[in-house]
């Protein structure tokens, strides 16, 4: 279906400003995608948006005919519009000419096959939504499997996310789970689970890892818990040679990231 739409009070145009705000992600389900590059991510990795919307007048583009074609044949909508109208949707001045909807994906616990990648990462409490989307491109960077997120952490479908992720929200799985849904899970299967930490820790080259490896970062400015490190397999710690006392928590995942990656492809 394609319709075209020429005022601000037209209730697509409130539904799409809505998908801003995580409260309506969550009663919807749907979330925002903007520009072509991370629509074409999308297209690529098998996903194809609910609805596409595209500023009129905009330059002809073999990839968003494409993109035009599939949601079509999907049974989407096509929408056209002004490009003021697409900036008050997305909130920028300089709005990207083409947006597309999404349903969230299933981020239940139980989805995450675990011995589909030799890697997962996992966030507590992170609270960055650029942190978040950094770990999911790290995640995709280094083949894990996904990122699975505990506690109260940011939202992966929000725009900064989603932006952050570098199209790596398409491709990794996500998972989202309290800390006391977690831990069972990941005990009642394979799976080390090894933190980013300064408590008794051991330096994070040269030991041991195992697949799948579980790496776990927490919070940015307060960390992880005690209790939460105790319950891990080994507790790693990278050197700090300069003034800074830790590493950004979304570096740090990937350090450790690479150093796991390296050991066990060694």
């Amino acid at each position: 279906m394609r319709k075209h739409i020429t005022g601000f009070s037209n209730p697509t145009v409130k539904y799409l400003r809505s998908l801003r705000d995580k409260k309506h992600r969550r009663r919807t389900g749907a979330f925002l995608v903007e520009g072509l590059r991370l629509l074409e991510d999308a297209r690529v990795s098998g996903r194809v948006p609910t609805m596409l919307v595209m500023a009129e007048g905009r330059a002809t583009h073999d990839l968003i005919d494409r993109l035009e074609g599939e949601v079509e044949a999907n049974g989407g909508e096509i929408v056209t519009t002004t490009p003021d109208i697409l900036s008050k949707i997305t909130g920028k001045s300089n709005a990207q000419s083409v947006v597309g909807v999404f349903d969230e994906f299933d981020t239940a616990l139980s989805q995450i096959e675990r011995d589909r990648a030799p890697i997962w990462l996992v966030a507590q409490d992170l609270r960055d939504p650029g942190n978040l989307g950094t770990m999911l491109r790290t995640g995709d960077a280094v083949g894990a499997g996904g990122l699975i997120l505990i506690d109260d952490c940011a939202d992966p479908f929000s725009a900064e996310a989603v932006r952050a992720s570098m199209g790596a929200i398409f491709t990794q799985g996500v998972a989202r789970a309290r800390w006391e849904e977690f831990l069972p899970w990941l005990r009642s299967g394979p799976g080390q689970l090894v933190a980013a930490s300064l408590r008794d820790a051991v330096p994070y080259r040269g030991v041991p890892y195992e697949a799948p490896c579980f790496i776990l970062v927490g919070n940015e400015s307060q960390g992880l818990p005690e209790t939460y490190e105790m319950e891990c397999d080994l507790r790693v710690t990278m050197p700090m040679r300069g003034r800074a006392d830790s590493l950004n928590a979304a570096m740090a995942g990937a350090v450790l990231a690479y150093e796991v990656l390296a050991s066990l492809d060694a």
